[in-house]
Order: C-alpha cells, then structure tokens, then sequence
C-alpha cells in the first residue's frame, strides 16, 4: 500500500485539537507505544492530519503537541520551499529511525515552542520504519533533506525531546522573527 492509498483509506474526520506549549510536562514525557489498528489512535492520526492542516506553516506534529503521551506523528512537506523529497500527508505510529547519515546543520522552530527558533543538527538521510494507523501495515520511508529533518523532529517529540534539547547552545538559539 502506497502512502497516498493509505490516506484515501483513512478517510476518517478530524477533530483540530489545541496544541499544547512549552513547557507543559507532557511534551517531556517518552510517548507510549500504540496499537496503530485501535481505533483511538486512528482517530488521533485524524486528528493530528487536521490540526497540522489548520495550523500555518506546520509541517509535522506528534501526539504529545495535543495532549497525549503516544508515539504518533503527522508530516506533509507539501509546498515547502525547502522540500526535495515529498512523500505527501501521512501518519507513523511507534516509528524509529534505522538509518541516519549526511548530517548538517539547520534552523527549526516549533508550534510548542513559538517564540524561538533554533539551530539543530540532524541526517540530512534517514530511513524510517513505522507502522501505518488503521491498517497496521508496517511502512519503511526513505527520504532526505527538509523531509528527513521533519520525521526526526516529530520523532524526537514522541520521545519526550524537543529541538531545544538538541541545540547546540544558547549561541544557537534565536528569536522568531515571523509568526505564522
């Protein structure tokens, strides 16, 4: 199954859900690993593609960003002017990363944390196995650039980290100049 066919199938409403700022606990917390088939969390994949769809400039958002502890996350690079490799909207549950490599430097910012931007150094190459909500199907994504940054971004959300853990200093962190 393809991406594409997998969001076709969800076909599931929505909710938008408030998101959830700095620093509330459970943007700390190490996310729960989920049954992708129980309906709870195909509801919360629903969710989290409505949100992010709502939310300017968002590319990606994990579970713990709206309030709940599981290892899920939505990404859709879609448009965004840095993206190379776009594999569309798509939601991962329990994803890790099996491959990383090509690592750089990068500017990122966050919905849970809006007044700061932050320079963060991640693979620009990633390989990333993940199961798909409702199906169950296991998925591997490989991908690279701006698209590689947002899986390890929400990834890392999932496991309690935001990109302030991951910056190199207070010399690498900046004050947001465009609100979006």
């Amino acid at each position: 199954m393809s991406l594409v066919d997998w969001l076709t199938e969800l076909a599931q409403p929505g909710q938008v859900r408030p998101v959830v700022s700095a620093p509330d606990p459970v943007l700390a917390r190490d996310g729960e690993v989920v049954d992708p088939t129980d309906p709870s969390v195909v509801q919360l994949a629903a969710d989290l593609v409505a949100t992010m769809r709502v939310s300017p400039g968002c590319v990606g958002l994990a579970a713990p960003q709206v309030g709940a502890s599981a290892r899920v996350f939505a990404v859709d690079v879609t448009g965004h002017p840095k993206a190379v490799t776009v594999h569309g909207t798509f939601v991962l549950c329990n994803a890790t990363v099996v491959s990383a490599s090509r690592w750089r430097p990068g500017r990122e910012g966050c919905m849970s944390v809006p007044d700061l931007t932050g320079d963060v150094k991640r693979a620009s190459r990633v390989v990333v196995e993940g199961v798909l909500p409702g199906t169950g199907e296991p998925i591997q994504l490989t991908t690279d650039g701006f698209e590689a940054r947002a899986l390890q971004h929400e990834i890392d959300h999932c496991a309690g980290l935001l990109f302030l853990d991951r910056v190199a200093g207070a010399h690498a962190l900046y004050q947001r100049k465009v609100y979006l």
